[in-house]
């Protein structure tokens, strides 16, 4: 059967060159380039939309997001290092939540952005393993640092009179050190086990970046059993810091309750329950990407998810964090001028 002259065929290193306009390789190819238990070259993300207007819509979007975080975590990277009223250790893992942010949106915005720019959809094989690795240690190493965070605040509520001695400088070192060493060892375990693995289901990925469930859909059957578990055990894990956070608020709402004056639990509470949003919007839509059967169709709730847990919360934590706090907004006022951030 002759084959259209638009279509890309494949070459003797296995990848694909145009023939025509077109920049993405058909179906058929993509498929008969890619024999069972064949090492993959090159994937491709899945697109927001084939219409150019939504994909210009997309690019626009992404980007307002993009600057959105970046601003605001560069603002409090600022603040906290030029003020020394700052150099406490709720600024410091504050801090280190900025730099988590700013990493893992880093990893995947500015390449969905560029691929919806120039409508393509391609990433490279090293390309992949690059970003499933840092996008997963950046993720995973924010999750034991909000815990560490929500600890912090328990000592000073709820047991101020031994905060000096029990979040020194030792122990919040050895608090940071500890998040970042497991987000390095959980993500180095997952990208092995996972691009260990033999993709026999095309290259096709699902998602708007290399999203380890999704990959695992093109893996042949049997051999993604050790990455299914090392995601089962991660789950647990992330569960397991999310009960922590939950049990340290509930201590410091219970000890907050009990103080008389009205004004002082109405700061808590509004301090308190948004962390909890986010951080329950975080854990919840993470785990319902990864605990997910990795066979099945895909759908937009897919996409919808992974955006929720990778895209919204380092958009969403600088303001969380630091647009309630008074000391923070005193040092972002020196910053960039009393009038963006006029008092109430």
């Amino acid at each position: 059967m002759a084959t259209p002259s638009c279509l890309h065929f494949p070459s003797e290193q296995g990848r694909f060159y145009p023939t025509h306009f077109s920049t993405e390789p058909s179906h058929s190819a993509l498929r008969s380039d890619m024999p069972n238990g064949t090492t993959a070259t090159e994937f491709l993300l899945r697109g927001f939309s084939d219409v150019r207007e939504l994909q210009i819509l997309h690019f626009v979007a992404f980007l307002a997001i993009y600057l959105a975080a970046l601003m605001g975590n560069l603002l409090i990277l600022s603040a906290v290092a030029l003020d020394r009223r700052l150099h406490t250790p709720m600024y410091f893992f504050l801090v280190n939540l900025s730099l988590l942010d700013l990493g893992a949106i880093s990893v995947i915005v500015p390449k969905s952005m560029a691929n919806s720019l120039t409508r393509s959809r391609r990433i490279s094989y090293r390309g992949c393993v690059a970003q499933v690795f840092l996008f997963l240690f950046f993720a995973t190493t924010e999750l034991p640092l909000l815990t560490a965070m929500a600890y912090d605040r328990y000592v000073a509520i709820c047991r101020p009179l031994h905060y000096e001695r029990m979040m020194d400088r030792a122990a919040c070192t050895r608090l940071a050190a500890g998040a970042w060493a497991s987000g390095v060892l959980n993500s180095a375990l997952h990208t092995g086990s996972t691009f260990a693995v033999a993709f026999c289901g095309g290259r096709e990925v699902a998602q708007f970046f290399c999203e380890i469930p999704q990959l695992l859909r093109l893996a042949c059957a049997g051999s993604a059993q050790g990455e299914s578990g090392a995601i089962a055990v991660s789950v647990c894990f992330a569960l397991g810091c999310f009960v922590l956070i939950v049990a340290s608020y509930a201590l410091i709402l219970r000890t907050v309750l009990r103080i008389p004056l009205e004004q002082g639990r109405r700061k808590a509470f509004s301090t308190c329950l948004p962390h909890l949003a986010v951080v329950s919007l975080f854990v919840g839509t993470a785990s319902i990407a990864y605990i997910k059967p990795p066979s099945g169709a895909s759908s937009g709730l897919d996409l919808v998810v992974a955006v929720l847990y990778s895209v919204v919360p380092p958009m969403l934590n600088p303001a969380i964090y630091s647009m309630r706090n008074a000391e923070l907004k005193a040092a972002l006022r020196k910053l960039i001028g009393s009038r963006l951030l006029p008092d109430k």
